[in-house]
């Protein structure tokens, strides 16, 4: 019986590859095959037209506004508190934190994970394994460049790149 249940998913999820690749070009995993980024964005009370793959990774309390577009593979933390803006692009692999257990694991468990909010302004585009340290709020229409960490605050229209993340000049 089970062997039937196999081949009848098996069949669907090449239906859905072939319909994806044809409308996309691209391949996704399974589970993006068959959910929708919009109907995941709008379960977790994100603003209408933002899109969220399913394999991010949601901690706690995480508001986002209209039309931002969630990449695969992404750490959104919420834990003190995440805020990210409209018309955001937060591309693969970044990961945006609102706590640390830096004194937890060095104490052996006596200190608690510290804890700050993070917040993430208007038509933000944050570039693809990009970290975004707890605590830090970057300014709207910021650009974050690929593979930066973002350790301080960036102001509305900086230009920031590098580990860690400095001003674009010139």
């Amino acid at each position: 019986m089970w062997e039937d249940e196999f081949r009848a998913l098996q069949v669907l999820i090449r239906s859905q590859r072939a319909k994806v690749f044809e409308k996309f070009k691209r391949h996704v995993s399974i589970n993006d095959l068959l959910s929708d980024r919009w109907e995941t964005a709008k379960f977790y009370g994100f603003g209408e037209g933002t899109s969220c793959y399913n394999n991010v990774l949601i901690l706690g309390d995480v508001k986002v506004g209209k039309n931002t577009w969630i990449g695969p593979n992404v750490v959104l933390d919420g834990t003190a508190g995440l805020e990210l803006g409209d018309f955001c692009s937060i591309s693969a692999g970044v990961q945006i934190y609102t706590h640390n257990t830096v004194d937890w694991s060095n104490s052996l468990g006596v200190i608690g994970p510290e804890t700050a909010p993070t917040k993430i302004g208007n038509g933000v585009y944050i570039g693809p394994n990009s970290v975004v340290q707890m605590g830090v709020t970057i300014g709207d229409k910021s650009v974050i460049g690929a593979m930066s960490f973002v350790n301080q605050d960036i102001k509305c229209s900086e230009r920031v790149f590098g580990c860690p993340a400095r001003v674009l000049h010139g």
